[in-house]
């Protein structure tokens, strides 16, 4: 019975095997395998992790509750948040909603960030950057694109931590300005409509997933740095072949990174 063994998570590195049912690890996908809770020095001795059943059905649940935060964030939440901006910058809040914008289009950029698993929690940042861009335009992917550039160090430091370098996957030039030429046809706000011709689809999907495989067998993280108008569109692109994708433009690197890249994808690249 599954609640009274523990799962042997292989973290990479193991040296021998285990007997027990075969699995995965459901929140990272890693091979592991349900032992007897007897095996369990066994098991951390040959290099496996090892968890009981209900940790590995929390971490299960946290995963899928932050994979999935821009679905269940709604307009409640966004009050609360706004109450915690309102102790802390009474005046900020007055000027972010309604006076800036409505509570359900700041809802939207907050969505947008949590659907690439962008923290929300520093909503002051959030508002003054909001608060500072509005004025240029209210659509909501420029707002966005604003409030990552204000978070820009919170982002990269969620994704490579402390490391001072940066390994990025690039686009070839030819391949970003056509997106580039795509996107300024289309006008503001209308990202969402551009869409790559099928075949140079087909390619640059291929190349991104064999770029993505290599960096994470090297144990980077993967990371696409693109220009900023192309950023939004080629994240929802890219996330669908390789879910783990970081998409960041050009102007979210903050100085104190030093960018090398490892890969460029696409025709051409």
């Amino acid at each position: 019975d599954l609640p009274d063994r523990e799962l042997a998570i292989n973290p990479g590195q193991v040296f021998g095997t285990l007997n027990g049912i075969t699995a995965k690890d459901p929140a990272f996908g890693l091979e592991a395998v349900w032992i007897e809770v007897s095996q369990r020095s066994q098991a951390q001795s040959l290099g496996y992790t090892v968890v009981d059943a209900s940790t590995v059905v929390a971490t299960h649940l946290n995963q899928i509750l932050y994979k999935h935060s821009h679905e269940l964030i709604g307009h409640e939440e966004v009050q609360q948040l706004m109450g915690l901006l309102a102790k802390a910058s009474p005046k900020l809040a007055e000027e972010l909603v309604p006076g800036v914008l409505s509570l359900s289009q700041l809802l939207k950029v907050l969505q947008a960030l949590l659907a690439e698993q962008v923290p929300v929690r520093d909503i002051r940042s959030i508002a003054e950057a909001i608060a500072n861009n509005a004025a240029k335009s209210q659509d909501t992917a420029a707002l966005v694109a604003a409030v990552r550039v204000g978070l820009s160090r919170a982002i990269v430091q969620s994704i490579v931590g402390i490391e001072s370098e940066l390994p990025v996957i690039t686009l070839g030039p030819r391949l970003e300005q056509i997106l580039l030429n795509s996107i300024q046809k289309a006008g503001l706000g209308q990202e969402e409509g551009v869409l790559l011709e099928p075949s140079m689809a087909e390619k640059l999907q291929r190349s991104l997933i064999e770029a993505a495989q290599r960096q994470e067998m090297a144990g980077h993280p993967v990371i696409l740095l693109v220009a900023g108008p192309v950023r939004a569109m080629l994240s929802r692109f890219g996330r669908l072949a390789v879910p783990n994708l970081h998409v960041l433009a050009y102007q979210e690197i903050p100085d104190n990174k030093q960018v090398t890249i490892v890969a460029t994808v696409g025709p051409n690249g």
